[in-house]
Parts: structure tokens; C-alpha cells; sequence
């Protein structure tokens, strides 16, 4: 074959034509869309457990474990050789977004809560507006009770179709189920 390369001037144009063409097509594989249109579908990925501001301030020095867990969830990191200490992270990977993580360190003494290490939480509704914009087109969201007065606006329902009196009881007389 290599007698073949250095004796054609043509075949050495077409192999170092398909070395081009297949190295490009390698550094398209690896970017992030197809010759700058196509973008492929990338699923969101959460993971770990959400805590909020209104979590955290529900946990007070002195609560058992039990207490904790059922205010805050179960920890998603627990080490036998730091039993004292649980681990709470939460990390979410979207599309067009920058990753998000964050970290809450709940440490014990015994079987009480010492203290809670958490940095720059979201209150609930904080956290909710960060993970829905843009999903919903930044659209406000609807109202689900009606006012008073669109409860007046309201058209009447028909009256109710009188309704026919229920039957006395069977028409025949059955045998009891059981011997007497």
C-alpha cells in the first residue's frame, strides 16, 4: 500500500482528502451542537435532597436525630467514621444553565443536634422561581381562586329535576340466608 501512496500523486491527494474529512468529523462528535444548528436534547438531571431557609430554621440545637431527619429528609451522605455528622447535597444540571449545588452539613453530639452548616439557602418560593424560569416562558402564573365578584359573575345552574321517591322495599319476600 505505501508503494502504491508514494507512486500515485492522486492517491496520495484522496488519502490526505479522508484524513481531513474523517478528522473533521471527529471534532464534530465532541461540541456541543451540529455545524452550529442542531443542539441535542440534554435531560435535566437533579439529584440529593432540597433544603430551604424555612427547613433550617425549623431545626433548633437540642432535637434528636429522629426530629431532624423528619424536618429535613434523609441525609444523602452518612459516614461510619463521622457518625456525628450528616450531609445534605443537592445538585441540578439543566440545559443553558450553569450546574447548581448546593450543601448543608448537620452536625451532632450524641444523639442531639449541634449545629447546622448551611451557606446561602433559597427561601421555598426562591427556589421554585429558579428551577421554573424559563420553562414556563416567564409566563405569570394563573390564579386558581375566583373573587367574590367573578363568583357572582357566574351564571345560576338550572334547579334541580325532582327527583322520585325511593321504592318501600322489595317486591317479593326472600327466605332468610341462614337456617334459622
Amino acid at each position: 500500500m505505501a508503494g502504491l501512496l508514494s507512486f500515485h500523486p492522486l492517491a496520495r491527494g484522496l488519502a490526505a482528502a479522508a484524513a481531513l474529512v474523517l478528522g473533521g468529523c471527529a471534532s464534530l462528535q465532541t461540541s456541543e451542537n451540529f455545524l452550529g444548528v442542531v443542539t441535542p436534547y440534554r435531560m435535566d438531571i437533579v439529584q440529593g435532597n432540597v433544603v430551604t431557609k424555612e427547613q433550617v430554621a425549623a431545626v433548633k440545637p437540642g432535637m434528636a436525630r429522629a426530629q431532624v431527619r423528619e424536618i429535613l429528609g434523609s441525609p444523602m451522605l452518612t459516614d461510619l467514621f463521622h457518625a456525628d455528622r450528616w450531609d445534605y447535597v443537592f445538585t441540578i444540571v439543566r440545559q443553558g444553565t450553569p450546574p447548581l449545588r448546593r450543601n448543608v452539613v448537620v452536625h451532632f453530639t450524641g444523639d442531639r443536634l449541634d449545629r447546622v452548616e448551611a451557606a446561602d439557602l433559597p427561601s421555598e418560593r426562591e427556589f421554585v422561581a429558579a428551577i421554573t424560569s424559563g420553562k414556563l416562558g416567564d409566563r405569570p402564573v394563573p390564579t386558581l381562586a375566583l373573587t367574590p365578584e367573578q363568583l357572582q359573575a357566574l351564571p345560576k345552574p338550572p334547579p334541580a329535576a325532582p327527583v322520585a321517591p325511593a321504592a318501600a322495599g322489595p317486591a317479593r319476600a326472600y327466605p332468610p340466608l341462614e337456617p334459622s
